[in-house]
């Protein structure tokens, strides 16, 4: 039997981060780069630790913006990517328009949606469930897609039901693309959320980020985008959990390919 992956595997992403900190601790100190433009990561940690608290209570705004906002991406995106399975006229007319939608930045889109719903917290829900349906969408097609055709006659054949053949073959088949689009949609709610909330808001990650940028403290600047960072990668955590948690078949699959 093979070994599992252990942390050895990750050591090169650590030491490159390790890296990336020495030279960026060589610049600071070396006074290649005036410390109002890039604080030392000293600073910006000492700021990390100084604004917690704060960052805490933004945080609790922008991540309840993109909960709801994420939640409604995957409502749509579930019903809509199975009509459009089911019903391959609707595919052939609605695939290419969803294509579109993606090409329009989300910086664009986002002063018009404060235009039209005001400053609260409709504007920013909406703008995250339109970033984070797409990937989702896509991924349930291309699970829907990837459906065991044979086994689907097999099933049809012993007189089953599309219902009983969608609920147990191709929803189970495309769980594992569910989660990899969810996987990028975790991360696309968080930063959704905190593009909104920069063009229009009273409080979230995106206003804390807008006022130390006008008053140039760089260093709580810096300490903010680390922040969302590791917020970004804990839910991305979550959803790998929630995979586990959803599909335990899967970690028996691996078990027999190591074999």
């Amino acid at each position: 039997m093979k070994k599992s992956p252990s942390i050895t595997s990750k050591l090169p992403a650590l030491l490159t981060l390790l890296v990336v900190i020495a030279i960026w601790f060589g610049v600071c100190e070396g006074g290649l780069v005036p410390e109002f433009m890039l604080p030392s990561p000293g600073q910006v940690a000492s700021a990390l630790v100084t604004e917690f608290p704060t960052l805490m209570d933004n945080a609790a705004v922008t991540l309840q913006e993109a909960a709801l906002g994420l939640a409604i991406g995957i409502a749509v995106a579930l019903v809509l990517a199975t009509l459009m399975h089911r019903v391959r006229p609707l595919y052939r007319a609605l695939y290419p328009l969803l294509v579109v939608t993606q090409t329009i930045p989300t910086v664009a889109i986002a002063p018009l949606l404060v235009l039209w719903m005001g400053f609260g917290m409709a504007p920013k829900v909406t703008l995250v469930a339109l970033t984070t349906f797409f990937p989702i969408a896509v991924s349930l097609l291309e699970g829907y897609a990837s459906t065991d055709k044979a086994a689907a006659d097999l099933l049809r054949s012993m007189g089953a039901s599309r219902w009983q053949i969608f609920r147990h073959l191709e929803f189970p088949a495309a769980l594992s693309f569910f989660f990899s689009g969810l996987r990028v949609s975790v991360s696309y709610a968080v930063v959704g959320a905190v593009i909104s909330e920069w063009l229009g808001g009273f409080e979230g990650l995106g206003v804390y980020m807008t006022r130390v940028r006008k008053a140039y403290a760089f260093d709580r600047m810096f300490a903010v985008i680390i922040f969302i960072v590791v917020v970004s990668l804990l839910l991305m955590a979550l959803v790998t959990v929630l995979r586990r948690l959803t599909m335990p078949w899967e970690a028996y699959e691996k078990i027999e390919r190591n074999d």
